[in-house]
């Protein structure tokens, strides 16, 4: 039987089964985004599983959260969307982690760094840098750190893909996988042993039924959110055009009534204001041809 088509390791359900089921390679790569500082040996992945209602749910993301040897804490996300706010719902989640590990009675002493690894299959900044690290510093001299309980690596993979692939490092090794895992011979060229074993394990997820149905409900799911959305936003735009002409018929009846008539009582600007476009465009005819205000609107509602 011949191999089935790989699946995208960037999709968020087959990124979690790759890295959460395989914390060496998931260990492999925090270690290439954080080269400068020392290698995890240990890591244990604290949420491996995937529950049926995060495949089809809306706005869900599906994260890793690992603790290495030293208490450290990880949150790792694929990102293929830009969504409003996210910047953020990052920071939320990643101080929530840091909140979560006291304790009543724990000293602050006992806080381990929280450390969100993001790599994001867009562009979020315009600066041509790709690889970001956000720490605790001061703006004058960014030498002076204040603190490192809450770190944040961003890395954006299209631009690191033309900064870093032909850099044969590490990092540049996953990057160039996670954007040309389809291309045979860009595999090949791959020297780092981890990132060949996650391509044998992508293949491997790819050939197996379970993985593949998985995937196709939650590309589902996706699509129907990105559809909603755009559904949504275009609704949104009608009723602000159709708001918008209502508007302008009724600022226009306005200046007619008040040339003709002068300054309105302040219940007829209430009921300008409330008004459907039928009632304006009626009111507007109106006008044309009558000699009193009362005579547009009714003996009441001038009294009014």
């Amino acid at each position: 039987m011949p191999a089935q088509p790989l699946l995208d390791p960037k999709l968020d359900v087959i990124f979690k089964r790759l890295f959460a089921e395989a914390p060496d390679l998931l260990a492999n790569l925090i270690n290439a985004v954080r080269s400068n500082e020392p290698p995890i040996v240990e890591l244990q992945v604290l949420n491996p599983q995937i529950a049926p209602e995060e495949l089809t749910g809306k706005f869900i993301v599906l994260d890793i959260l690992a603790r290495d040897g030293n208490g450290q804490l990880f949150n790792i996300e694929m990102q293929t969307r830009n969504h409003a706010g996210w910047p953020s719902r990052s920071l939320y989640y990643l101080a929530r982690n840091l909140g979560r590990q006291l304790q009543a009675g724990d000293g602050y002493q006992q806080v381990q760094p929280v450390i969100g690894i993001h790599l994001m299959d867009f562009d979020l900044f315009e600066e041509e840098q790709a690889c970001w690290a956000f720490e605790l510093r001061d703006r004058q001299r960014p030498q002076i750190r204040l603190d490192r309980s809450l770190q944040l690596h961003l890395i954006e993979l299209p631009k690191a893909d033309r900064l870093h692939s032909q850099g044969g490092s590490t990092l540049a090794d996953w990057i160039l996988y996670l954007k040309h895992w389809q291309e045979v011979v860009l595999m090949q060229s791959i020297e780092s042993p981890a990132v060949k074993k996650a391509h044998a394990r992508l293949q491997a997820l790819s050939d197996d039924d379970e993985a593949r149905r998985l995937a196709f409900v939650r590309e589902r799911a996706l699509h129907d959110e990105v559809t909603e959305k755009a559904e949504a936003e275009a609704r949104g735009r009608l009723a602000g055009k159709a708001e918008g002409k209502i508007e302008g018929r009724a600022d226009t009846l306005r200046r007619q009534l008040q040339l003709k008539f002068g300054a309105l009582p302040d219940a007829l600007e209430q009921r300008l204001q409330s008004a459907d476009e039928a009632k304006l465009a009626t009111w507007s005819e109106q006008v044309l041809f009558v000699e009193r205000l009362e005579q547009v609107f009714g003996e009441d509602a001038v009294k009014g």
